[in-house]
């Protein structure tokens, strides 16, 4: 199917689409994602692998558009939660136990007299 990304005219088939993914790791993100096979890659990197030019110089949707006429499956994906850092065993007693107490004040110096 003939496809315009950035000024450029583009045959991209199906196939030729899965076989340039194929064994590229999809990039951490969130915002605009293609499935393709039983990844979600973002559109931006399917872009740069389909047509090897920057990133800068086509759009989302340009490429949004693309693949959801060759028909695969184009979503935004939703934020991904904050992960929450395991406390590790001494983290855990430490707030069980609270925070030290401030250390008492020194008692006051008395010379003795001297005994004889």
């Amino acid at each position: 199917m003939r496809c315009v990304i950035a000024r450029f005219p583009f045959e991209l088939t199906k196939i030729g689409v899965l076989e340039a993914m194929k064994g590229i790791k999809p990039e951490p993100g969130t915002g605009e994602f293609v499935t393709i096979g039983r990844r979600n890659y973002p559109v931006m990197q399917v872009g740069q692998v389909i047509t090897r030019q920057d990133r800068r110089d086509f759009s989302a949707g340009e490429v949004t558009r693309a693949m959801a006429k060759l028909g695969f499956t184009c979503r935004t994906l939703p934020e991904a939660a904050p992960v929450q850092v395991q406390e590790d065993a001494v983290q855990r007693a430490s707030a069980m136990l609270g925070e030290p107490a401030a250390p008492a004040a020194p008692a006051p110096f008395t010379p003795t007299p001297p005994t004889a």
